[in-house]
């Protein structure tokens, strides 16, 4: 997903000042405002995060 999206996403969570964040510490402050781990880019092989919207992203990292 281009910076440009995660940062219209992340604005609709209330999430401000988005310039501040690199594209990866955005993406966990998002994954924290929607409930879940802020584990972006660490899982390896397998994520149990299924709700997650960044799962897919994630396993491709």
């Amino acid at each position: 997903m281009r910076l440009m999206d995660i940062e219209k996403k992340a604005k609709s969570l209330g999430i401000k000042d988005t310039w501040k964040f690199s594209k990866k510490e955005l993406i966990k402050t998002i994954q924290r405002a929607e409930g879940n781990f802020d584990c972006f880019g660490t899982a390896t092989v397998y994520c149990d995060q299924f709700a997650c919207s960044w799962r897919n992203d994630c396993l491709k990292k």
